[in-house]
């Protein structure tokens, strides 16, 4: 899809990913709108996004609110008459270890991850379903949501979830011209993540993570894993015996266990 003059909605934008990824279409004269909680954030937000020639429609909402997420999308049609492009973006992965985690935490997690997305799919569905061009629906998923990872169960369980029912979507709504994108990241420095402990090899600044993903939503890949390397590792792993797999994951935790004991 061509990425500019368009309509486009990008949800967990008030920060990571999501901000840096609207910022970066905001230099090609679209109009987009941007989700999230912190509203002081994204007027911010909108302010650079209409210095870059853009126009912004700030929605500032919870988006496990099924009801807030139904509004979004009848505000942004209201508005600009169309939904070109959806980028779903809200996601965290915060360190739960199943040995001590609670049944709430691990749930609470699942659903920011998961039911933030589903809350959005169906109405931007029913919307794209009635558009010519239909249109374009890309979560923003992980390259956790390919293997169980230590202390990361409950994120990579709930990416998983997404990345399987997108795969389905991505079949149940070609006949109606809609394009179904999962995009999956590696490692991004963020304010909330600065992955203490990973070689800057394999991490990404923001801005670098918003080039791939801008990338990917312009050629409409399917499913795109970034950066290459980690990308490669992952598929290595998918690939390999899965005792081999689970002892060198396993490495990590039990020399975690024998520091804190």
């Amino acid at each position: 899809m061509d990425l500019d003059h368009k309509v486009i909605l990008i949800t967990g934008a008030s920060s990571g990913i999501g901000r840096a990824t609207a910022v970066a279409l905001s230099r090609r004269q679209n109009r987009i709108t941007i989700l999230a909680r912190r509203e002081s954030l994204l007027v911010e937000l909108a302010e650079e996004i209409e210095a870059n020639g853009s126009e912004a429609l700030i929605i500032s909402d919870d988006a496990l609110d099924e009801a807030a997420a139904n509004d979004a999308i009848l505000k942004t049609v209201s508005r600009f008459g169309q939904i070109d492009m959806a980028l779903l973006n809200i996601g965290a992965g915060p360190a739960l270890n199943t040995a001590t985690a609670t049944a709430a935490e691990i749930k609470d997690n699942m659903r920011l991850n998961y039911d933030a997305m589903i809350n959005f799919f169906p109405p931007l569905v029913q919307q794209m379903k009635q558009q010519e061009a239909g249109g374009v629906i890309a979560h923003t998923n992980s390259l956790a949501g390919f293997l169980g990872l230590p202390t990361q169960g409950q994120y990579s369980a709930a990416k998983a979830a997404c990345r399987i029912f997108m795969d389905t979507a991505r079949i149940e709504l070609k006949p109606y011209r809609i394009r179904v994108l999962t995009l999956c990241p590696g490692f991004v420095v963020t304010e909330r993540n600065r992955q203490e402990g990973v070689s800057t090899s394999l991490t990404m600044s923001m801005p670098q993570a918003a080039a791939h993903l801008v990338r990917a939503l312009e050629e409409e890949i399917p499913e795109y894993l970034f950066p290459a390397v980690l990308k490669m590792q992952i598929l290595l792993a998918r690939v390999l015996p899965r005792f081999i797999l689970n002892w060198i994951l396993s490495r990590s935790v039990y020399s975690e266990h024998k520091e804190t004991n």
